[in-house]
């Protein structure tokens, strides 16, 4: 079969099979020594092994002890594409029953012996009965527990009616509820989520979509603002699978018909990780999303935000001054919250006291005061606000300006000298100020307090490793006007390719691209007469701004993002 062939073991010596793969995982750095020896006395405790305690307790994936079996004990991997998608070989002589309870399946037929994979390929019995029920000898390869359980549940699909994925009307039945409590917690379905939880945080995904339609469960991970379909589960574990997600998250198993949301913590790969869970009720039952919040992958530093460094020079500056407002726009996922993170970060000293309004909270900034807005018990932003300016505040974050009255009080914090960071929703620097304007803020308000305003987008970065520089044709260089913004002759852009180091998308990770309005005589003149942005942008460019479409075209051209990109994330805005 292609792509199944033993090889050499990495650790061929006397030593027993588990301390083998416990030396293995210490020495890749998959495991540190204390996690292994936490292992080792949970299971003597449990008389449970290693492996399986190292996956019940979220310190390795399925996924990575796969591979490390495969390296220690040289049998090949499972790919997902290995198994079979239609008949099952040998049906009649290996019972799915059987099958299932040995964590095993037949993939395919070498000369006389048989492909077989196995979850646990320390288990002897299950290659010797295969061996004895074919008649064949069993060549044995290793499976990622998960992938070859959705194999088996999609070649011996057992009647849906057993746990059904659509809503009942009416009232949810304690009945309901104990039983969904019940299948959540059956072994295979927690190894499930477990699974994907921590294939989001090994892959960097951002987020976890898990979809219910009519006939199919659909599991989606966001990379680099992306949307990727995974191997999904069976349909009819989606209710099991749901209700797993909301015990974990402290919701309402038995409540289906209302959104809710909640927040879970979870120790992943021997780190914490937070979850933010949201779950909505659909007509095939309930999608829920959960955003991961990796601590230690967030480091708000200027450096990591693919800023140009003119850009990050005017936002230091205009964040070291005593009081004002700065402000940071874009659409729903451009990056503010990361962006005003990293301001709070480098304003964050024992000198200051910082605090922070948000919608939701979405990391842990140690040393900031940090309040969750709550609408439902009318704890709204500009309540909030008002109560903070209480609070002898020197730095405050107000999550968004959303109406008027929260920015009357932002801009009164401004002027009674407290320094004001915000967002807004709008496509541009200068709109912001339209937009404020349109809110009923006052002009001569505006012209005393804003000290700045950065609109960003974030694009997908190129992947270094596989890039490809080629020659511009003649239609983007005169389309976007290329020449006049480099000397290189052809001029030349860098398209994406596709490797392993990039998950094959030819991009790995994202940058900022943004443009830096700071007011000046002529810009405050033009907010004091009531000017449209066409005007104040005009006059930003005048005074320095680079627009933010340059800016991008100057990354591309810099092999760091593509075109395509800029028309997703930029023009497609208009």
């Amino acid at each position: 079969m292609d792509g199944i062939e033993p090889k050499a073991s990495r650790h061929d010596t006397d030593a027993p099979p588990l301390e083998r793969l416990a030396t293995y995982l210490v020495e890749t750095g998959q495991c540190d020594t204390r996690t292994v020896e936490r292992g080792r006395r949970v299971g003597l405790e449990t008389g449970q092994r290693l492996d399986r305690v190292l996956l019940q307790l979220g310190l390795l994936s399925e996924r990575s002890l796969a591979e490390a079996f495969a390296a220690v004990f040289g049998l090949p991997l499972a790919r997902p594409e290995d198994y079979p998608r239609e008949a099952p070989l040998h049906a009649e002589r290996l019972p799915a029953r059987f099958l299932r309870g040995a964590r095993a399946l037949p993939l395919a037929e070498a000369g006389d012996a048989l492909v077989v994979a196995l979850a646990d390929p320390l288990d002897d019995f299950t290659p010797s009965a295969i061996a004895a029920a074919v008649g064949r000898t069993v060549r044995p390869v290793v499976a990622v527990g998960i992938e070859l359980e959705a194999a088996l549940a999609r070649l011996y699909q057992e009647p849906e009616a057993e746990t059904g994925t659509g809503e009942a009307e009416g009232e949810p039945s304690e009945e309901d509820a104990e039983r969904l409590k019940d299948l959540a917690s059956e072994a295979p379905v927690i190894r499930l989520v477990n699974q994907l939880i921590a294939t989001a945080v090994e892959t960097q995904a951002s987020d976890i979509h898990i979809e219910p339609f009519e006939d199919r469960l659909r599991v989606r991970y966001r990379y680099d603002g992306i949307l990727h379909e995974a191997d999904s589960p069976p349909a009819r574990l989606a209710p099991a699978i749901v209700s797993r997600i909301k015990i974990m998250a402290k919701l309402d198993i038995a409540e289906r018909r209302l959104p809710q949301d909640g927040r879970v913590k979870l120790a992943v790969r021997g780190h914490e990780t937070d979850f933010r869970v949201s779950t909505i009720p659909t007509m095939h039952g309930e999608t829920v999303v959960l955003r991961v919040l990796d601590r230690s992958a967030m480091v708000f530093e200027y450096s990591r935000l693919g800023l140009p460094q003119p850009v990050i020079a005017r936002l230091s500056k205009a964040l070291d001054l005593p009081n004002g407002i700065v402000l940071v726009t874009g659409p729903t996922g451009s990056g503010k919250t990361t962006t005003l993170y990293t301001g709070l970060q480098s304003l964050n000293a024992t000198t200051r006291k910082v605090v922070t309004v948000e919608d939701p909270i979405e990391y842990q900034l140690p040393g900031i005061n940090q309040v969750q807005v709550k609408p439902q018990i009318g704890l709204t932003f500009a309540r909030l606000l008002r109560s903070i300016l209480r609070q002898d505040p020197d730095v405050i974050m107000v999550g968004e300006i959303r109406d008027l009255e929260t920015a009357q009080i932002a801009v009164q914090a401004a002027l009674t000298g407290h320094l004001v960071l915000s967002t807004l929703h709008t496509n541009s620097a200068a709109a912001t100020i339209t937009r404020l304007r349109d809110m009923g803020v006052e002009h001569y308000l505006l012209t005393a307090v804003l000290r700045g305003v950065l609109a960003q987008r974030l694009v997908r970065r190129l992947c270094l490793q596989c890039r490809r520089e080629e020659a511009a044709s003649a239609e983007v260089v005169a389309r976007f006007g290329l020449e006049r913004l480099t000397a290189r002759r052809p001029v030349t852009l860098w398209h994406p390719v596709g490797c392993q180091h990039c998950r094959q998308t030819g991009y790995r990770g994202r940058l900022a691209v943004a443009e830096y309005l700071q007011p000046n005589d002529a810009i405050e003149r033009l907010i004091f007469a009531g000017a449209e942005h066409v005007e104040i942008e005009r006059a930003a460019v005048a005074g320095g701004m680079v627009p933010m479409l340059e800016a991008g075209l100057n990354a591309a051209l810099e092999g760091l993002t593509t075109i395509e990109e800029l028309d997703r994330s930029i023009r497609a805005e208009g």
